[in-house]
């Protein structure tokens, strides 16, 4: 029994169906949420210059200059949840 897909109709050259890019399209995507970031490490005078600081969010949405390290390791890779 062959599997359906739930999107149907236009697609695109590269076999993408349209209807999904656009749905993709519309969410914020990461690229964004680092561009932001990146532009409050310059702006903070931190960007490039060795010190191994990070600007990364915190709980309450603010962010905060971290060990580029520890901020990494915030995205929950293991056993533990991504904010514990």
């Amino acid at each position: 029994m062959a599997s359906g897909s739930k999107h149907s109709g236009a697609k695109y050259a590269n076999g993408n169906y349209k209807s999904y890019q656009k749905a993709y399209d519309a969410k914020p995507s990461q690229k964004k949420k680092r561009a932001a970031l990146n532009r409050e490490n310059h702006k903070r005078g931190t960007y490039g210059n060795g010190d191994g600081k990070d600007v990364a969010h915190t709980k309450n949405g603010r962010t905060k200059l971290q060990i580029a390290k520890k901020n990494r390791a915030n995205n929950g890779h293991g056993n533990r949840s991504r904010y514990s």
